[in-house]
C-alpha cells in the first residue's frame, strides 16, 4: 500500500476511511489476517482494523504478549508521572457529556485561578516531586486568551521542567506564542472522530468547528511544540471506529510533526451530566484490545492512563504499553490548595483517588520504574 505524504492533511486520510470501509474490513476480517497482523514488523491500516475486529479476540494473549514486548524495547521498564492544574472552569461551549458545560446544569462556584493561585498549585505539586504538568481550561477565550494563558505557562516553568496545556484550539500564532514562554506539549482530544456525532453533541461555542479542531494538532507541531497527545471520549461513539481513527491521526502526525513526540490517551467517558446519556462505553475487554491493537500498529507512540480508571485496573493496564500515568489528580480549579473547601465545579468524578506516593508504589510492585522527569531542561531550552 501507498502510504500518503506528510504533506497530506489528515481530513484527506480521515475521507479515504469513511465508517463504511471500516466496517467492511472490520466485518471481512478473520484469523488469518489477525495472525498476519501479528507477524508484521509495520502495520497497515488493514491490519489495525484486523486487530479491532471481533476475530482478534481469541489471539488477546498474543496481542499483550507483543504489545509488552514492543513497549520495553522503546521505552523501557519506565512510567512517567503527571498532574493536571485547572486554571479555569469556565467554558462558553454547551458539550452535553460535559460537566463544565455551558448548560449543563452542574453544580459549584465557576472561577479562573489568578497568578498567586497557580503558583500555590504548582508549589503543592512540585512537593510532591512532579516535574510534569498539564495546564487546563475550559472553551472560554475571553476569560483565559492567550496572554493569560502564556502568563500560566510561564509561572509553572518556575516549577516543573515540562508544561503542557490542554486548552481550547489554537491557530499557530497562538501556540508559538505559548512555546515562546515555555510551553512543551500540547494535549487535545478530537472527542469523536465520527463527524455527525461530534456535531451532535457540541451544541454551541467555537468547539463545533470540526475542522477547525482536527487539524489543530499540525497547527501546534508546526509552532514548535515537542509533545503532542490526542484521544478520543471512548463512549461518545464506537470504540473500534474512533480507535481506528485515532490511530491513523497518530501515524498521520508522526510523519508531518516529525521533530514532536506523538502519545494517546484512552479517557473512558463515565461521569456525565444527568442529560447526556453513554451509548457507546467499552467494557474493560474492549479498552485492553483498543490499547494492544494500536500499540501494535504505533510501537514508538506513548500512551497516557488518567486518574478516569479505577485504580485496580490501572495497575493492570501497566504492562500493556501505558508509559505516562497521572497520579493525585484533581478536576477543580483550586483543588490541590482546596480554595473555599472545594466549592469550584469540577469537570468530572475521578476514579483513582490514590495519592501520587501510592500511584509510585503500585508502579513499582508492577516491576516498573516511576520516572518524574525524563529529560534535562536545557534539552528543551
Amino acid at each position: 500500500m501507498i502510504e500518503k505524504s506528510i504533506n497530506y492533511p489528515f481530513a484527506q486520510i480521515l475521507a479515504d476511511w469513511p465508517e463504511a470501509r471500516l466496517r467492511e474490513a472490520i466485518d471481512r476480517a478473520g484469523p488469518g489476517d489477525v495472525q498476519r497482523a501479528l507477524r508484521r514488523e509495520q502495520l497497515f491500516p488493514e491490519d489495525l482494523a484486523a486487530l479491532l475486529s471481533p476475530a482478534a479476540v481469541p489471539f488477546l494473549e498474543d496481542m499483550a504478549q507483543a504489545a509488552h514486548r514492543l513497549t520495553r524495547q522503546h521505552f523501557g521498564r519506565t512510567i512517567g508521572l503527571y498532574a493536571p492544574i485547572y486554571l479555569s472552569n469556565i467554558c462558553y461551549s454547551d458539550c452535553l457529556y460535559c460537566g463544565y458545560a455551558l448548560h449543563s446544569g452542574s453544580l459549584g462556584d465557576r472561577r479562573t485561578l489568578t497568578p498567586a493561585e497557580i503558583r500555590a498549585e504548582c508549589a503543592i505539586l512540585a512537593g510532591h516531586g512532579f516535574q510534569n504538568i498539564l495546564l487546563l481550561t475550559g472553551e472560554a477565550p475571553k476569560v483565559a486568551p492567550v496572554s493569560y494563558l502564556a502568563q500560566a505557562v510561564a509561572i509553572a516553568r518556575e516549577y516543573f521542567a515540562s508544561v503542557a496545556v490542554e486548552i481550547y484550539a489554537l491557530d499557530e500564532a497562538g501556540y508559538r506564542a505559548l512555546v515562546d514562554r515555555g510551553l512543551e506539549g500540547v494535549t487535545l482530544y478530537m472527542e469523536t472522530y465520527h463527524r455527525e456525532t461530534y456535531a451532535a453533541v457540541h451544541k454551541r461555542g467555537r468547539k463545533r468547528h470540526y475542522d477547525y479542531r482536527l487539524e489543530a494538532m499540525a497547527r501546534a507541531g508546526r509552532a514548535g511544540v515537542r509533545r503532542l497527545s490526542i484521544g478520543a471520549l471512548l463512549g461518545l461513539y464506537h470504540w473500534w471506529a474512533d480507535g481506528f481513527w485515532m490511530g491513523l491521526h497518530a501515524r498521520q502526525l508522526q510523519k508531518e510533526c516529525w521533530q514532536s513526540a506523538v502519545s494517546i490517551s484512552f479517557p473512558r467517558l463515565r461521569h456525565v451530566p444527568e442529560r447526556y446519556r453513554v451509548q457507546h462505553l467499552p467494557s474493560d475487554r474492549e479498552l485492553v484490545q483498543l490499547m494492544l491493537a494500536l500499540r501494535l500498529f504505533l510501537p514508538e507512540v506513548g500512551f497516557n492512563l488518567s486518574t478516569r480508571e479505577s485504580a485496580g485496573l490501572r495497575d493492570h493496564l501497566i504492562p500493556l504499553g501505558v508509559t505516562m500515568m497521572s497520579a493525585g489528580s484533581s478536576t477543580r480549579p483550586g483543588g490541590y490548595a482546596h480554595l473555599d473547601d472545594d466549592a469550584a465545579l469540577e469537570q468530572f468524578e475521578i476514579e483513582d483517588g490514590r495519592s501520587p506516593e501510592e500511584v509510585v508504589a503500585a508502579i513499582r510492585r508492577a516491576g516498573y520504574d516511576p520516572v518524574w522527569k525524563d529529560f534535562d531542561a536545557a534539552f528543551i531550552e
